[in-house]
């Protein structure tokens, strides 16, 4: 019997071990099949992109939300481009596919998924940095 709980025991534990692996602290690189194309992007604190915006001469700060949510608040230098409206208007108005894109929008879903729209379109340096709420930095009203 107490083998029977030590090897039930033990499966547990690496199945445990299985599922946690690879989750860490800090950049998290993502990936997505679509149509046997695999795309990446990567998933930034609010901390990190800060750092990035301070450290970088030049970068798009991309704010995915509705017109009404950015004219309420948003990052300084943000621009709009709402997440319904990536796929068709990012090719011509983020012409450098090559730029590093901070994406945010109000919590962080539509923010994720905007990056992987951008990565499968072909942006090569995106990232995700999640929601507005989360920003512990200054923002502009009205």
């Amino acid at each position: 019997m107490k083998k029977l709980f030590l090897l039930l025991f033990l499966g547990l534990l690496s199945l445990f071990a299985a599922c946690s692996e690879g989750l860490t602290e800090g950049p998290s690189d993502q990936a997505e099949v679509s149509d046997n194309l695999q795309v990446h992007w990567q998933t930034v604190s609010a901390t990190e992109a800060y750092g990035m915006m301070t450290e970088l001469d030049s970068f798009i700060l991309l704010d995915v939300r509705t017109e009404a949510e950015f004219r309420e608040a948003r990052i300084a230098g943000a621009i709009l481009l709402p997440f319904d409206e990536i796929l068709d208007r990012a090719e011509a108005e983020l012409l450098d596919k090559d730029a590093v894109i901070l994406v945010y929008c109000q919590s962080g879903r539509r923010s994720a998924a905007a990056a992987a729209d951008l990565a499968a379109l072909g942006y090569t340096r995106v990232y995700d940095f999640g929601g507005i709420i989360t920003w512990p930095y200054e923002t502009v009203r009205g």
